[in-house]
C-alpha cells in the first residue's frame, strides 16, 4: 500500500530540472509494463478515499519515466493533458470490491503442518470461542467467524470481505493472542478459500483429515462449534450453514461407508502406544493413572478396560464424572482421587495418562524428578502419555533417565499400521464429500440474490408510496378512511402481483427446476433493467461501516 501511495504522490508532484514539473505517461500494453524498471507485475494499484486498492486492468497500463526524460514526440504535452490521462485512468479502473464477493476462508494449522510446540500456543479453549468470534468479527474485513481448536488442529473459519486483508488481519490477531511471531504462523499455516475451504471442513468432519483416519471424536467437536456458536453475533448465516452442513456430511460418510469400522481414536492410540512401550509381561500388572475424566480421559479409561486392565486410578477435579464412569464399567476397579493428590498417585503409578484442559504444566521436570523410580519389570521408566493440547507434561521430563514422555505427535507410529486400509475406505468417502460440496456451494451462491431481492422490493415500494401520495393529494383531504385504505391496499396488491414473477426467478430454495446459473443470470438482468447496482458495492459499504465503528 505504501508503494501505491508513493506512486500517486509522484504523479501529482515531481520536481525535476529547473523545478519544472514534467511527467511522461503513455498508455501501453502489458509488455511495456514488464519492460519498465519501475513495475514488476502486470497490475497497478491506486488508492481511493477508503484506503482500498483500485486495480487497473493490464490491458490499460501506465508507464512512468522516473527521470522525466520527455520523448521528442511528446515534448509538447502539457501537464494538463497528463492530469487528464490520470483522471481517465482513475475512472476506468474498477474498484476492486465491485467485482469481489465475500469469501469463506480457513486459516489453519494442524498436525500435518505444525508441531505441537506451535499448536499448543495457538490453541483456544472452548470456553473462549465466543470471545474469539467477537474479536475476529471486530476486524475490518471479517464478517463472520468460527473457531475449531482440538489437540490436532487449530483452524479459524471466516467470511472475509477481502481475502488478502482478511487473512492478514486474522494472522496478526492470532499472533497477538498467542505471542507467536507472524512469520512463524505463516511458516506453518495453510490457507484455503471458498470451495477448497468447504471441502476441507467436510473432510475434517468425516474423519479423513484426522491423525486416526475415520475417528469419530472430531465429528463431536464440529458439533460443539455449532452448539457454542448459537446466538453469538458473528456466527451467522454462511459460517453457521457451513458447519451444520459439515455435521450432515460427517454423519452421511459414517453411515454409507465403512470408514469408522474398527476405527481407533486418539485416546485408543494413546493406550496402544503405552502397551507398545511396556514389556508385554507387565501389561496386566502395570499401575495406571489417568489425570482428567473429560471426553479424552473417559475414552482412555474405556480402552484400558478393553485391554484387560482391572484397576485404574483417576485424578479429577470433581467426583461426578468419575462416578458416572464407575457405573458404566462395573467390572473394573476405578478409584477416584482429587487433583490435590495427583502427585501422590503418580508416585505409585507406572503409566500416567494426561488429558486435561489445563493451560499450565502439571508435571514439570523438577516435580517428576522427586518421584520414586518404577520397577524394572515395567522397563525402569515411568511413562507419561500426554494427549493434552496445551501439553500437561513438560517435554524436558524425557531428559530424566527415570521417565519418558510421549505426546499426540508420537501417536503416528501407532496408526501407521492400518493406514492403507483406511485410505482405501477414504476413497468412498470422497465421492460423497464431492457431492455435498456441490450442494453447499450452490446454496452459498444462491445467497447472492438476497441483496437484489431487497433492492428490487425497496425500489418498487418507493414508487408505490410516491404515486399513492400524489393520488391522495389530488383527491383532497375529505377522503373517508375506508376509501384511503382501499386505495392503499390496491397499490400494495398491484406491486405484489408485479413482483411475484421476478421474485420467483430469484429464489433458490431447492424446489425450483431452474439451475443456479439461470437464477444468477436473472439477478444480473434485473440489476441492469432497474439500475439496482449502486456506485458503492455492498462489500465496500460493509467495510466502511466497520472502519467507522472501530474508529468510534
Amino acid at each position: 500500500m505504501a508503494a501505491a501511495c508513493g506512486f500517486v504522490t509522484s504523479l501529482s508532484v515531481n520536481n525535476c530540472n529547473n523545478s519544472e514539473q514534467k511527467l511522461k505517461m503513455n498508455f501501453c500494453n502489458a509488455a511495456s509494463i514488464r519492460n519498465s524498471s519501475l513495475f514488476s507485475s502486470k497490475t497497478i494499484f491506486l488508492n481511493n478515499n477508503l484506503g482500498v486498492k483500485k486495480v487497473i486492468p493490464e490491458t490499460r497500463c501506465l508507464t512512468v519515466n522516473p527521470r522525466c526524460e520527455v520523448a521528442s514526440g511528446a515534448a509538447n504535452k502539457s501537464m494538463a493533458s497528463s492530469l487528464s490521462a490520470l483522471e481517465l485512468l482513475k475512472t476506468s479502473a474498477a474498484d476492486r470490491y465491485s467485482k469481489e464477493t465475500s469469501s469463506i476462508v480457513v486459516i489453519g494449522l494442524d498436525f500435518h503442518t505444525a508441531p505441537i510446540e506451535i499448536r499448543e500456543k495457538l490453541s483456544i479453549p472452548e470456553a473462549q470461542w465466543p470471545q474469539a468470534i467477537g474479536e475476529l468479527c471486530a476486524l475490518n474485513h471479517i464478517e463472520e467467524a468460527a473457531v475449531l481448536s482440538t489437540c490436532n488442529r487449530m483452524e479459524i473459519y471466516v467470511v472475509a470481505l477481502s481475502q488478502h486483508r482478511g487473512v492478514k488481519e486474522v494472522t496478526e490477531w492470532m499472533s497477538k493472542k498467542s505471542a507467536v511471531q507472524v512469520s512463524d504462523i505463516c511458516r506453518h499455516r495453510f490457507l484455503l478459500y471458498n470451495k477448497d475451504a468447504t471441502q476441507h471442513l467436510f473432510e475434517v468432519s468425516a474423519g479423513l483429515n484426522s491423525l486416526v483416519v475415520g475417528e469419530g471424536q472430531i465429528l463431536s467437536q464440529v458439533k460443539q462449534v455449532v452448539k457454542t456458536g448459537q446466538g453469538i453475533p458473528g456466527f451467522d448465516r454462511k459460517i453457521s450453514g457451513l458447519f451444520k452442513h459439515a455435521i450432515t456430511v460427517g454423519k452421511r460418510v459414517r453411515t454409507e461407508t465403512s470408514i469408522s469400522t474398527g476405527s481407533v481414536s486418539v485416546s485408543s492410540a494413546a493406550v496402544e502406544l503405552a502397551l507398545m512401550k511396556l514389556p508385554e509381561s507387565s501389561h496386566a500388572t502395570a499401575r495406571m493413572l489417568v489425570v482428567g475424566a473429560g471426553k479424552m480421559g473417559k475414552l482412555v479409561i474405556k480402552h484400558l478396560a478393553a485391554k484387560g486392565c482391572t484397576k485404574i486410578v483417576v485424578a479429577n477435579r470433581t467426583e461426578n464424572k468419575v462416578a458416572a464412569i464407575q457405573k458404566e464399567l462395573k467390572d473394573v476397579e476405578i478409584v477416584y482421587k482429587p487433583l490435590s493428590e495427583m502427585l501422590a498417585c503418580a508416585a505409585e503409578s507406572d503409566v500416567v495418562f494426561t488429558g486435561t484442559a489445563s493451560e499450565f504444566v502439571l508435571f514439570s521436570k523438577e516435580i517428576v524428578q522427586t518421584l520414586p523410580p518404577v520397577s524394572s519389570e515395567v522397563g525402569g521408566q515411568r511413562l507419561f502419555i500426554d494427549i493434552s493440547v496445551p501439553r500437561n507434561v513438560a517435554p524436558c521430563v524425557s531428559d530424566l533417565e527415570t521417565a519418558q514422555v510421549y505426546n499426540v505427535d508420537n501417536l503416528k507410529e501407532v496408526v501407521a499400521g492400518n493406514k492403507e486400509d483406511r485410505l482405501e475406505k477414504a476413497m468412498e468417502a470422497r465421492v460423497i464429500i464431492e457431492d455435498e460440496v456441490k450442494q453447499f456451494e450452490a446454496w452459498k451462491d444462491s445467497l447472492e440474490t438476497v441483496p437484489t431481492i431487497k433492492k428490487l422490493r425497496a425500489y418498487a415500494e418507493r414508487i408505490r408510496a410516491s404515486e399513492l401520495e400524489k393520488c391522495l393529494s389530488k383527491m383532497g383531504d375529505d377522503i373517508p378512511k375506508n376509501k384511503k385504505k382501499a386505495i392503499y391496499d390496491l397499490s400494495v396488491g398491484i406491486v405484489n402481483k408485479l413482483l411475484h414473477g421476478p421474485m420467483q426467478h430469484l429464489r433458490c430454495d431447492g424446489t425450483e427446476n431452474q439451475s443456479l446459473s439461470e437464477i444468477l443470470e436473472n439477478m444480473r438482468a434485473l440489476n441492469r433493467i432497474f439500475s439496482l447496482d449502486t456506485d458503492i458495492s455492498v462489500l465496500e459499504q460493509k467495510i466502511r461501516a466497520k472502519i467507522e465503528q472501530n474508529q468510534k
